[in-house]
């Protein structure tokens, strides 16, 4: 199974940007979808996720500027993010689960050392200035 991510970047505070992450080697619409984030020093954070059959999740902190969404005849799901805030900078991860993605238990060095998210892409970087 691969997760490619691609999309991020840097903007300023009130822009915005949508990540993209491709699938490959798994069944998307049996699969839970969704992104982590972890920025420098802080713990990893389940920031959306996506079930094929609508279900949608969004962290407190993202609620009304960040709409997560899928194709699945491309095997995409899309993280489109306004609004942003400097405290959304952040590495940005695309993970899979079979069964359902759930907020990080522990603390891990990086996002993907999580054992409890059966697919990790490598990341993506965020950076948002004041």
């Amino acid at each position: 199974v691969q997760l490619v991510e691609s999309g991020g970047g840097l903007v300023q505070a009130g822009g915005s940007l949508t990540l993209s992450c491709t699938a490959s080697g798994l069944t998307f619409d049996d699969s839970d979808m969704g992104w982590y984030r972890q920025a420098p020093g802080n713990e990893c954070e389940l920031v959306s996720s996506i079930k094929s059959i609508g279900r949608t999740y969004y962290a407190d902190s993202v609620k009304g500027r960040f709409t997560i969404s899928q194709d699945n005849a491309k095997n995409t799901v899309y993280l489109r993010m306004v609004s942003l805030k400097p405290e959304d900078t952040a590495v940005y991860y695309c993970a899979a689960d079979r069964s359902v993605l759930t907020e990080v238990v522990g603390t891990y060095p990086l996002c993907r050392d999580y054992y409890g998210v059966d697919y990790w892409g490598k990341g993506t970087l965020v950076t948002i200035s004041s």
